[in-house]
């Protein structure tokens, strides 16, 4: 008997030793194992401001603490030079909620600033337990159609600390003061190990950023998890705690689908996962979506969701949205929608011109992007759907919005301008795509000699753990 159990334990020992070996070579966080950097203190941290439907004269901030911080008090005054702050702060009770995750039991608090002043810098700080967050500031939209620029971010997902941080801390370091910004969705990875350090490290890659220029939020799949004896996945138990989103999408969708009005335009976020989920679910949002826009006299609409109508990457495809979604933004001329899933780059498509470079569009511009380190192969070079696309390159976006156009610009991690067009709208409603790519760069391909699959350039759970990192 022992000599039978003998190879079955050498196995198993190999086994388990080659898994291992897998494991440590995908770390998805730079916290050493057997380590607690992000457990919850009685200071304030991941704060977070998040827009409401009238950026103009509300915010709301978010932000965790310990489970023993009973009161969220945030206070807010109009910025000055001076340090003394606080002698002009009004103080705003906010809510709280308790979070059991992987790092230990949370508080996470919510207040909303109300009745602000458009076009104008506060300083805000939020409470922990006998202490204080530093004093942030943020400015609100102005009431008036004036020229405003937002960031958009494609997936950061994987090796968000170590990757990702480079993307949003290079797209500050290069222009002034966005109005928001957009990620659109897979944040984070959330299918195995502690994810909460997963969050931790998303908030740690744009840090106080987070706390000083608004954000708009999707949810893509990676903000869902899985249910034990169930088939549908839930949202991520930090995600509506820490993302306060307008909470005016149709019924059964208030977390994850929502609209809000930055001066004249509408921007709308959809819940993708849970339309590719159930017909359902993404009849009932499209029919929220229509009646919306029958009601809307903004002059640009934008949308942003996380699966792709058009999908750039091997082997994706999202019939559904093409079924239910399209329609209604062909029918009302949506702009653009942005989007992410794919981890590659593609837009389009317009109606082809005969100078190869300007186009009367209707319909809006269809784009995905990603931040992240997480690269899949481009199905096809020549799809007819896209006008330009790249695979290995981390990008972030740059969308400036006046009154008679959107210019959008697609940088790299390194600066570098990859992608740009300009959607011109004349006082008839008519829109006009300007192709503006730069004439010196061709389509980007994977650069890696080590593709850990065909249709993957790196699967950016790796990157940490290769040598030299």
């Amino acid at each position: 008997m022992n000599h039978l159990k003998a190879p079955f334990v050498c196995l198993l020992v190999i086994f388990l030793i080659g898994h291992s070996m897998a494991f440590a070579h995908e770390r998805n966080t730079l916290v050493p194992r057997g380590h607690s950097k992000y457990i919850p203190s009685p200071i304030p941290d991941r704060v977070m401001l998040t827009l409401t439907a009238t950026p103009h004269n509300s915010q709301t901030v978010n932000w965790r603490t310990s489970d023993g911080v009973e009161r969220s008090i945030a206070q807010i005054t109009k910025a000055h030079g001076r340090p003394g702050l606080h002698l002009s702060a009004q103080t705003i009770q906010g809510n709280h909620e308790v979070v059991q995750t992987e790092n230990g039991q949370a508080r996470y608090h919510r207040a909303t600033f109300e009745a602000l002043e458009p076009n104008t810098l506060y300083a805000y700080r939020v409470m922990g337990d006998d202490t204080w967050s530093e004093w942030f500031q943020f400015q609100t939209a102005p009431k008036d159609n004036t020229p405003f620029h937002f960031f958009y971010f494609g997936d950061a997902q994987n090796s968000v600390r170590s990757h990702f941080s480079r993307v949003i801390r290079e797209a500050f370091m290069q222009n002034d003061r966005p109005a928001f910004m957009l990620h659109a969705g897979d944040m984070v990875n959330l299918r195995e190990g502690n994810h909460d350090d997963e969050w931790g490290e998303w908030f740690d890659a744009g840090a106080f950023l987070n706390a000083m220029v608004p954000s708009a939020v999707v949810a893509g799949n990676h903000e869902f998890v899985n249910r034990p004896l169930r088939l549908r996945r839930a949202l991520s138990p930090q995600f509506a705690p820490q993302f306060s989103t307008p909470n005016n999408g149709p019924e059964g969708f208030e977390e994850t689908a929502y609209h809000l009005t930055y001066q004249n335009t509408l921007l709308v976020v959809l819940d993708s996962m849970n339309a590719l989920y159930d017909d359902e679910a993404a009849k009932i949002q499209a029919d929220w979506l229509d009646e919306l826009l029958d009601e809307s006299n903004h002059r640009w609409v934008i949308v942003s969701h996380h699966h792709p109508i058009h999908s750039v990457s091997v082997g994706r495809d999202n019939p559904v949205l093409r079924e239910y979604w399209q329609p209604v933004f062909e029918h009302h001329g949506v702009d653009l929608v942005l989007q992410g899933h794919d981890h590659s780059y593609g837009r389009g498509p317009s109606a082809p011109s005969p100078d190869g470079n300007r186009a009367i569009e209707n319909g809006p511009m269809y784009v995905v992007s990603v931040a992240g380190p997480k690269m899949y192969m481009i199905a096809d070079e020549n799809n007819p759907n896209m006008q330009r696309m790249a695979e290995g390159l981390q990008l972030y976006q740059t969308i400036e919005v006046s009154e008679d156009r959107i210019h959008f610009q697609a940088w790299t991690a390194a600066g570098e301008l990859y992608d740009a067009f300009e959607i011109e709208q004349g006082s008839n409603g008519e829109k006009t795509i300007n192709d503006l790519i730069p004439m010196d760069r061709p389509i980007h391909r994977c650069a890696n000699p080590n593709k850990p699959e065909a249709d993957r350039c790196w699967d950016g759970k790796e990157l940490i753990s290769l040598p030299g990192n």
